[in-house]
């Protein structure tokens, strides 16, 4: 008769978690350990078909980040962190993650669903941050569970992992009304995506609440890049246009571009003009001065986004759903405390 995984660890002085860890080639033991329960469970004759009925996934799974206009998937730092994620968790559950990247202006979209139709492929995790709802239909029609990643429509039946986007934004501004006392401006990205819709929300919700009006904003259009929106922020100073004292940027790039801006046409940050970002990039914390911003768990939200669809994977249900990833306020050194604030 086999020995079971109990039985193998008393023999070995183990506990079962370990010897379990161990078998199912999964993190939490050390590689000699590893070794040991293997070569110990061949030697005491474990039935390793069990392995394979218990871990017998059918299928990889697939990454697809697909990019259109690459203004937003050019920073690559950001997006790494979710697909470690998500690789992290289908290890952990015994699935081959795969990532393949779509080009929308080279790559034959349509070619690339006929190969994933003839491939071993489970489940597919589309980026959506800068993808259509018309791209997304044709991974639909696809004979797998597809979950959409950072993005969100609701006229599909598709579930989907995104950033509490209102939230974030609503954080932010409502410091910012706070600290300096006056109504924000906003630095808006000229490239427009459901990302950015949904923190435009929250910063008019957060003013509003605040009884002011979002008309009276100061809103300036700024490419989502630290070079584009240097450039474009020093024209705006240059012609003289209308600047607020304080501002809500749709990501840390344009912070950080129109910061660079300000200082060199003399501005002081934070005392003449204070700014909050979003995405907490490593950039915000070396910038002078650091950069007050939101921060968002991607790499939690890609292992969240993975374990969802391995759920519809292994257990099929007949209803999609959408789960937000709450966001931090990360206070640093672009906007003043409210100590030193003078209205």
């Amino acid at each position: 008769m086999a020995i079971t995984a109990k039985e193998l660890a008393k023999k070995l002085n183990l506990s079962a978690t370990a010897v379990s860890m161990a078998l199912n080639n999964k993190p939490g033991v050390s590689t000699a350990t590893r070794d040991q329960v293997i070569k110990a469970a061949e030697k005491y004759g474990y039935d390793f078909t069990r392995l394979s009925l218990k871990n017998g996934h059918s299928g990889d799974i697939y990454c697809i980040i697909y990019r259109a206009h690459n203004a937003i998937l050019n920073y690559l730092p950001i997006f790494s962190e979710l697909t470690d994620g998500i690789e992290q968790e289908c290890r952990n559950q015994g699935y081959q993650l795969k990532l393949v990247q779509i080009n929308e202006k080279r790559d034959d979209v349509q070619k690339w669903i006929e190969d994933l139709r003839i491939a071993n492929c489970a489940g597919i995790i589309l980026l959506g941050t800068e993808t259509s709802i018309h791209v997304c239909k044709l991974f639909l029609q696809l004979s797998v569970p597809v979950l959409l990643l950072d993005s969100h429509f609701d006229s599909l039946g598709c579930s989907s992992v995104l950033i509490n986007n209102r939230q974030g934004a609503y954080l932010a501004t409502s410091l910012l009304i706070n600290q300096c006392g006056c109504q924000p401006g906003y630095m808006r990205s000229s490239y427009r995506i459901g990302n950015f819709e949904e923190r435009r929300i929250g910063f008019d919700t957060a003013l509003r609440e605040h009884g002011m009006s979002p008309s009276n904003s100061v809103i300036h259009e700024l490419p989502p890049s630290i070079e584009g929106a240097l450039s474009d922020m020093l024209e705006i100073i240059d012609r003289e246009a209308s600047l607020a004292k304080c501002y809500f940027a749709d990501n840390d790039l344009i912070a950080i571009g129109a910061m660079k801006a300000l200082k060199l046409r003399g501005y002081r940050i934070p005392e003449d003009v204070a700014i909050v970002g979003f995405d907490n990039i490593s950039e915000s914390r070396i910038v002078e001065p650091s950069l007050t911003t939101i921060d968002i768990p991607r790499t939690f939200m890609g292992q969240t986004a993975a374990r969802q669809l391995i759920h519809q994977i292994t257990t099929p249900v007949p209803h999609t759903v959408k789960i937000e990833i709450s966001t931090k306020l990360v206070r640093r050194f672009s906007v003043q405390s409210a100590a030193r604030v003078t209205v």
